[in-house]
């Protein structure tokens, strides 16, 4: 069987991420979200995941400021563990999965620390579960915009060739451009939210016999899978 999660990151970096976030679930074939603790839209987007109960949400750690200051292990894990248990306040329950903003948990300082706590609350760390991690739907490379990379006829190929027998996580970036938040990918964002809602995606699944799932449903598939 094809199995894919649909995953966000950066929920509760502004409103307009949060609400196309949101869309993209309600509206589209996202299942999965990654909330960051420490941003502006953290509270908000908290709020706003209470009424999609069915939207699986990780902590999206965010560690720049103490890889910036020397990445010394004692700063690195504090921040990793004040981060955790923030979101646990935030959103009443511990995250069904971890990665990590600009994916910092493959810097060697921070990576052990991530492992640690993956395995210490039983969660997935992207890169290193039973998931394989699909990065190819991103707009932009060499500061150029390439809306062609993230259009629906893109989307379509890629689950044509790349979403395989097992576990996928297709990784993503919706947003609505928000004139408060400053950020170099943001047409993009509007870009994403229209392929992921767009109905030609839906009859791809299942064509191809792809069949979406969220972090909260990976540990009972895998016993499954394993029995």
């Amino acid at each position: 069987m094809k199995y894919l999660i649909v995953n966000a990151d950066d929920f509760g970096a502004s409103c307009g991420i949060n609400h196309a976030i949101i869309e993209g679930h309600r509206y589209g074939i996202l299942t999965s979200a990654s909330l960051l603790v420490n941003a502006a839209g953290s509270g908000e987007a908290a709020e706003l995941s209470r009424t999609v109960p069915d939207l699986s949400l990780g902590l999206h750690a965010d560690l720049r400021n103490e890889l910036k200051a020397g990445g010394h292990s004692r700063q690195i894990r504090k921040a990793l563990d004040a981060q955790f248990t923030r979101f646990e306040e935030l959103i009443g329950h511990s995250p069904t999965h971890l990665d990590s903003h600009h994916n910092v948990h493959r810097d060697p300082r921070a990576l052990p620390h991530f492992l640690d706590l993956a395995e210490a609350h039983g969660v997935p760390l992207r890169e290193h579960s039973p998931v394989r991690y699909l990065s190819k739907f991103y707009g932009q490379w060499a500061g150029e915009t390439h809306l062609e990379q993230i259009s629906a006829d893109s989307l379509t190929w890629m689950l044509g060739a790349e979403i395989g027998e097992g576990i996928t996580e297709l990784s993503c970036h919706p947003g609505h451009v928000d004139p408060v938040y400053s950020t170099g990918y943001a047409l993009e964002r509007e870009a994403e939210l229209r392929t992921l809602c767009d109905p030609v995606i839906r009859e791809v699944l299942t064509r191809h016999s792809i069949q979406l799932i969220s972090y909260r449903h990976l540990g009972e598939l895998q016993l499954n899978m394993n029995a």
